[in-house]
């Protein structure tokens, strides 16, 4: 019975988007691809007049399980991204740090073209933080970071090269808020919030 229910929820959200079509369909059920390429990650860094989190490009990867032709469960990996952080009174940099942004997204592909497919979605980020050093004029201090779950969305689009191949750019949003301490002192919330801008090689299953 449960089984049944499930099958009945995946095709009337699939009929209710309209993603069922008797049209050659760019995408099939059941199918996976998967994508490597780099993102360049621009963070928000509204963080007053203490620090500026710098940009930073980085490998990154992902799967994508489509459930229904037109929609898929996306799943973002990377190698880890470096920052440097500085002071925005011109004290230069004065730390550095690691993350992983794995990320978890439900996508949409409406049905325009097998050549040309555009995609949203929305899903949720959880960031990892470690390696944290500093320098300059946090020398000998011990900075940590707590790690972050937020909110995450996409926009792109994929453009077919052959039945297998395909090119995938990207332009990702993540939620990530973490609260900062040195030497164990609370030092407030750091604002990060990205824009990542992807570009990947995709290869179908």
């Amino acid at each position: 019975m449960a089984a049944r229910a499930n099958t009945v929820t995946t095709l009337a959200l699939c009929l209710s988007t309209g993603l069922v079509s008797n049209a050659a369909l760019a995408h099939e059920s059941g199918e996976i691809t998967a994508r490597v390429g780099s993102h360049y990650v621009v963070p928000d860094s509204d963080n007053g007049d203490v620090v500026d989190v710098k940009s930073a490009f980085g490998l990154t990867g992902g799967v994508q399980y489509f459930i229904c032709p037109s929609l898929a469960v996306d799943l973002l990996v990377a190698a880890p991204f470096k920052h440097d952080i500085a002071l925005k009174s011109g004290g230069g940099d004065v730390a550095s740090t690691r993350h992983l942004p794995p990320t978890l997204s439900l996508v949409w592909y409406p049905q325009i073209s097998e050549t040309f497919k555009p995609f949203v979605g929305a899903g949720l980020n959880y960031t990892l933080f470690f390696d944290e050093k500093t320098r300059g004029a946090l020398a000998g201090t011990r900075l940590s970071l707590d790690n972050s779950f937020g909110a995450a969305f996409v926009a792109g689009l994929e453009v077919a090269i052959d039945p297998r191949w395909s090119v995938v750019a990207d332009v990702r949003y993540l939620d990530i808020d973490s609260k900062a301490r040195v030497d164990g002192d609370s030092i407030g919330t750091v604002t990060v919030d990205p824009v990542g801008y992807g570009l990947a090689l995709a290869y179908r299953f």
